[in-house]
């Protein structure tokens, strides 16, 4: 990957910098809000996301973002207050964002995961989900709902 390809996949992120709330959508339950926040680290090399939230069944987590010359997109090494480590494949085209996690690595793969979420036109509001597949021969299943809107 050149420098001014790497350079616009970076500058592409910048979409997501601010503060965001998070609203997730759990069958039968009623969730608080929680708080997201995206911030540029190391001279902009990487997107760092911090996310809390007030459901204690829930990890709060921390996540960086890098570009991935080998995918054409990037990777999300994400960590948690449960102490899980994953790595996510992620892509970021068109005003939508995909995570997705179908191999081992520093955790078992219990189950597969990914999460898809689209911009609105504005650019104020992430509307997404969460799905899980139990192995490699099982289809995705909806998990929940997740949406981000801006704050800041």
């Amino acid at each position: 990957m050149t420098e001014p390809a790497r350079q616009e996949a970076l500058a592409r992120l910048d979409v997501l910098v601010g503060e965001w709330e998070l609203r997730a959508d759990f069958p039968g339950r009623t969730v608080s809000p929680g708080r997201s926040v995206f911030e540029w680290t190391l001279d902009g090399q990487f997107l760092v996301q911090r996310t809390e939230v007030l459901l204690p069944e829930a990890p709060d987590t921390m996540s960086v973002i890098a570009v991935d010359p080998d995918i054409d997109g990037y990777t999300q090494h994400y960590f948690d207050s449960r102490g899980v480590v994953r790595l996510y494949a992620m892509t970021f085209v068109d005003g939508l964002w995909q995570l997705v996690r179908e191999t081992p690595d520093f955790t078992p793969l219990s189950f597969r995961q990914r999460f898809t979420g689209r911009f609105s036109a504005d650019g104020n509001t992430i509307s997404g989900a969460w799905e899980i597949a139990k192995d490699a021969s099982t289809d995705y299943e909806h998990d929940f709902a997740l949406t981000y809107s801006r704050s800041r």
